[in-house]
């Protein structure tokens, strides 16, 4: 069986040619009513349809967040399925941002909703957690790689109470962050040029205090609205900066409905990434 082009080689090139950013699509009720929408399907869809619109075309990523469709129901999932369809044919990867975590067959389905081709939210990559044990995502590990997808794991997120279990001290006296990382890096031994599997490390870290070298993309959230900044990206990546995949959600959707301002804020703030990049 011939394998379809790898996830690691579509991301590199999305990035190279489009920038180094991803951008979330986080229909909050605020933002729904700062854009003069209402806290319905209705506004969901004109949020949704306006953003992918105005962005799919330019950013290398979009991170719908499937919580914020969920809360409608099915007519919620059906928005999400169409901007899904929608912001893959105009060029754009996309990431689902559902931090699916289960074992055995339960993970199994996680795996086909949202990695199985023929599934109605097909995405180029979804986000896991791994805290019942990294073994409990192989099904998810091993679909991604069927259908030339990716895996973003949860590794060191931005929100403070995650330090509870992710600094955790695990046996052998390792973090358990970076045991997770550890499992990661030897699923992408030798992928060329990145791997499947991506750590998700928050931009909000400082240093982050783990190796960080897994041979896959780093989804850094908290840039813009958290407080993170592009300068801030090589402190906390260090050498393994240029494979990162900062996201920013708020920092660039606060700047619509109008779709000349949601294009110029995504374009900023991947020149703002590129020139931190660029400077390590």
């Amino acid at each position: 069986m011939t394998l379809p082009e790898t996830f690691g080689a579509r991301l590199r090139h999305a990035m190279d040619t489009r920038g180094p950013l991803c951008v979330g699509i986080d229909p909050h009720a605020s933002l729904l009513t700062a854009w003069g929408l209402n806290d319905d399907v209705d506004g969901l869809e004109r949020f949704t349809r306006t953003t992918v619109e105005a962005l799919a075309d330019r950013v290398a990523v979009l991170k719908p967040q499937s919580a914020f469709f969920e809360r409608f129901g099915s007519r919620g999932i059906a928005v999400l399925e169409k901007a899904v369809a929608e912001a893959r044919a105009a060029g754009a990867l996309v990431l689902m941002d559902a931090k699916r975590g289960d074992i055995g067959s339960t993970m199994g389905a996680y795996a086909e909703t949202y990695l199985r081709k023929d599934s109605p939210l097909f995405s180029d990559a979804v986000t896991v957690s791994p805290y019942l044990g990294f073994g409990s995502l192989r099904p998810a590990l091993d679909q991604a790689v069927l259908s030339g997808c990716g895996v973003f794991v949860l590794a060191l997120t931005s929100n403070p109470e995650g330090a509870e279990v992710q600094r955790s001290t695990a046996a052998g006296g390792k973090s358990l962050a970076q045991v997770m990382l550890d499992h990661m890096a030897a699923e992408n031994a030798g992928a060329q040029p990145l791997g499947p599997v991506g750590a998700v490390v928050g931009a909000t870290l400082g240093d982050a205090g783990v190796d960080l070298d897994i041979n896959g993309p780093l989804l850094a959230p908290g840039i813009g609205a958290q407080g993170a900044t592009p300068a801030d990206l090589p402190g906390v990546f260090g050498a393994a900066v240029r494979n990162v995949v900062p996201s920013v959600s708020r920092g660039v959707l606060r700047h619509g409905p109008d779709v000349t301002g949601l294009r110029d804020a995504a374009a900023r703030f991947a020149d703002e990434i590129r020139a931190a990049v660029a400077s390590v």
